[in-house]
């Protein structure tokens, strides 16, 4: 075993000054975990100021643990859309008239392309961008969900996303399904919806999909009803 040869006054001011380092950090967490606890609630573009306002006032709410939530991996920025896909939204849908389109039974089923379209446009893009890999590990999922006025044939707004792994196909479209209840149940604009699933999906899960969101509205097989 290998001895130092400083001084002993120098061990001491070593030790000294990684004890102080440590007390410093410690007494920051202390500080910024007591400021996180006790900061007041933003307002929001809804108007909720408090939890416990409703399914949104609670979604906002949930704004202040997305930095501590484990579906935000390390590589997040991987696990989003490539920038050429900024989403695309269908001209005929809007406010007005998502009571006889989005929201009624079966329009997102009806307005998905069928596979003889889709098969062939998903092969492609697999094998231009995940070559030998199997088919059924990516989704080609809209990034703005038809359910909720996405363009249903746009290439600007759809892209692979993996089923596996963090953030996959299947929490995005459990995301698309809370968000389409919120729509339809006139509790948040539909640009609204649009424009936080584009901006940053994960995110979005984060504050829209939380536990008392996803019970509330009885969440059913996304993938069948919400890409």
């Amino acid at each position: 075993m290998a001895f130092s040869n400083r001084p002993p006054g120098e061990h001491r001011m070593r030790v000294r000054a990684i004890l102080g380092g440590a007390g410093i950090l410690a007494a920051a967490g202390l500080w910024h975990r007591s400021s996180f606890n006790h900061r007041p609630a933003a307002s929001n573009p809804f108007g909720c100021t408090a939890r416990g306002g409703g399914s949104i006032c609670d979604a906002i709410a949930g704004l202040f643990k997305v930095a501590h939530s484990p579906l935000l991996p390390s590589n997040a920025a991987a696990l989003l859309p490539p920038p050429e896909i900024s989403g695309a939204i269908d001209p005929a849908i809007s406010q007005d008239n998502i009571d006889g389109t989005i929201c009624r039974p079966g329009y997102a089923r009806a307005a998905r392309p069928a596979y003889a379209i889709t098969g062939p446009l998903k092969r492609r893009m697999m094998d231009a961008q995940h070559p030998g890999e199997p088919m059924a590990d990516y989704e080609l999922d809209h990034l703005i969900p038809i359910s909720i006025g996405g363009a249903p044939l746009d290439r600007r707004d759809l892209w692979l996303q993996p089923r596996r792994g963090n953030a996959n196909a299947r929490d995005k479209n459990i995301l698309a399904y809370v968000l389409w209840r919120l729509v339809c149940t006139h509790q948040m604009p539909l640009d609204i919806a649009q424009r936080e699933i584009r901006r940053d999906w994960m995110r979005a899960y984060e504050v829209y999909a939380t536990p008392e969101n996803i019970q509330k509205y009885h969440f059913r097989r996304p993938e069948a009803q919400h890409d």
